[in-house]
C-alpha cells in the first residue's frame, strides 16, 4: 500500500458486524458505543439486565444492536452467541472480549478455590471460547478483529487479587498465543489495558480521600480516566488502519505505567 492510498476511511467500520461481551456497562459500553459510532452493528451477551440505555447509545448512531441474555462460561453459550451474530447479520467481523469480574479482594491465605475458579472461568476461559468459536467463521472470512480487555494488572502484580490480577496477565498471554496463530488468515489479536476509570465500580475508591490521592500521584495526567477516552482506541483496533498491528496490548492508563 502507497502513503497515497491511506484516508480516513480505513477508520470506518461500516457494515461490521461485532460482539461486544459484557458491552452494556461500565467500560464495556464505552467499547460498544465506539463501535457503534464507527458505523458497526453490535451484539451484546451479557447476564446483567438490559436497561436500554447503551441500547439508546447505539441507534442513535444508526446502527443495529441486539442484546441476549447468555452465560458465557455455560457449554455451548459462546457457540449460540457467535451463530447468533452470524445468522442475524451474515458474519462476524468484530469481537471484544470485555465481561470480567473481581471478587472477593483479600490476603490470599484467605482466598479459596471458589472464587478462583469462578474468576478464571469468566476473565479467562470464557474469552478463549469466545475467540475459539469466532475465529471458525473469521478463518473462512480471511479476516477479523479480536480485541481482549486486560488491565493494569496484566503488568502488576496482584496484592489481595490474586485470581484476577492472573486472568489479566493471563489475557495478554492468549492475546499473543492467539495472535500468533490467527494472523495467517488476515486476523488480528490485541489486547486494551485500561487504567483507572470513573466508573461506578471505582467510586468509593475515588471517595477515599487517602486512596484517591495515591492514585492520582501515579497518573501522569493528573487524573481518573473517562470511559470516553478509551473509545479511540477501540476503533483503530478495530478497523483497518490496525490491519498490521498484531498481538499488541495497547494500555490507556494516562501514564500510570510509566511512573
Amino acid at each position: 500500500m502507497r502513503l497515497s492510498d491511506f484516508n480516513m476511511d480505513f477508520f470506518s467500520l461500516k457494515g461490521k458486524n461485532a460482539i461486544v461481551t459484557g458491552g452494556n456497562g461500565g467500560l464495556g459500553q464505552a467499547f460498544t458505543t465506539a463501535l457503534a459510532k464507527a458505523g458497526a452493528n453490535i451484539l451484546v451477551p451479557s447476564l446483567a439486565d438490559d436497561d436500554g440505555a447503551t441500547r439508546a447509545l447505539v441507534e442513535a448512531c444508526g446502527v443495529e444492536y441486539k442484546f441476549m441474555v447468555a452465560d458465557i462460561t455455560a457449554d455451548g453459550e459462546c457457540k449460540r452467541i457467535v451463530d447468533e451474530c452470524v445468522n442475524t447479520w451474515g458474519s462476524i467481523d468484530i469481537l471484544i472480549n470485555c465481561a470480567g469480574i473481581s471478587i472477593n479482594v483479600q490476603d490470599v491465605t484467605k482466598y479459596t478455590r471458589i472464587e478462583w475458579d469462578k474468576m478464571i472461568s469468566i476473565n479467562l476461559t470464557a474469552a478463549f471460547e469466545m475467540i475459539h468459536e469466532a475465529s471458525k467463521f473469521m478463518i473462512k472470512q480471511e479476516s477479523g478483529k479480536i480485541i481482549n480487555i486486560g488491565s493494569l494488572y496484566s503488568f502488576l502484580g496482584g496484592q489481595w487479587s490474586p485470581a484476577y490480577a492472573s486472568t489479566k496477565h493471563g489475557i495478554v498471554g492468549l492475546t499473543k498465543a492467539m495472535c500468533d496463530e490467527l494472523a495467517q488468515w488476515n486476523i488480528q489479536v490485541n489486547a486494551i489495558a485500561p487504567g483507572y476509570y470513573a466508573t461506578p465500580m471505582t467510586e468509593m475508591t475515588r471517595k477515599n480521600e487517602k486512596r484517591n490521592a495515591e492514585i492520582l500521584a501515579h497518573i501522569p495526567a493528573n487524573r481518573w480516566g473517562y470511559t470516553a477516552d478509551l473509545m479511540g482506541a477501540t476503533i483503530f483496533l478495530a478497523s483497518r488502519a490496525s490491519d498490521y498491528v498484531n498481538g499488541t496490548t495497547l494500555t490507556v492508563d494516562g501514564g500510570y505505567l510509566m511512573r
